[in-house]
């Protein structure tokens, strides 16, 4: 039996998580480093929804909103800076 391990867009989550990280701290060389390797565009499409969805989630856990208030809240904030 092997070890599956996490799965693809998990992965890619993670590194999705490392570039947004990367960009704070100013590395935008190693940001677009890590984003090109994340794989195809499907790829990191899936790992930046997992990514905003497990965001979404931690804020919901910690302000008890629901994720439609939420959402809600943020496409205004988003509508805001556009």
């Amino acid at each position: 039996m092997t070890d599956a391990g996490p799965g693809p867009a998990f992965l890619a989550a993670q590194q999705a998580a490392g570039v947004i990280a990367a960009k704070h701290r100013g590395d935008f060389a190693g940001a677009e480093e890590l984003l090109a390797s994340i794989g195809d565009e499907a790829m990191r499409t899936r790992g930046f929804c997992l990514l905003a969805e497990l965001a979404l989630s931690l804020v919901r856990s910690q302000t008890g909103q629901s994720m439609d208030e939420l959402v809600q809240e943020l496409t205004l904030l988003i509508a805001e800076a556009g």
